[in-house]
């Protein structure tokens, strides 16, 4: 009987290490990614034409020149001012590049302008041969 408890006790242990072994391996093979925030007025007039043709809707695109990849994320049409959007994690595994993105409205308490916003940024890397995984 204690053979058999021994047994079940050491099998459940093998399973709850296994398992953690799993989550420690994935997370060795993601690296965090430097990236630059570039602004409009550092933006090639291709890429420029590119996002003003875009802005309308919600958007996600990649555009590569000179060594670098540009990752685009817009939010599309927003009825005032005040938003911005933040980078919550851009990492590299393997097989893909991972970005994840968040639009910020306006401030509370803050009197946003009237007119339409088109929020969006780009960053700005070096160039990977790699698919981007929008999440």
């Amino acid at each position: 009987m204690k053979k058999i408890c021994l047994l079940v006790i050491a099998s459940i242990m093998a399973v709850c290490f296994t398992a953690c072994g799993k989550d420690t391996a994935e997370e060795q093979s993601r690296e965090n990614l430097e990236f630059t925030v570039v602004s409009e007025d550092r933006l090639s007039d291709e890429l420029k034409e590119i996002l003003d043709q875009k802005k309308e809707s919600a958007f996600k695109l990649t555009y590569a020149d000179e060594g670098y990849l540009y990752i685009c994320i817009g939010y599309g049409k927003q009825e005032s001012g005040g938003y911005s959007v933040t980078v919550n994690d851009l990492y590299e595994t393997e097989n893909a590049i991972y970005v994840n993105t968040n639009l910020l409205g306006p401030k509370a308490g803050s009197t946003p302008a009237t007119s339409p916003s088109y929020p969006y940024i780009v960053l700005k890397i070096e160039f990977r041969e790699k698919t981007v995984v929008f999440d």
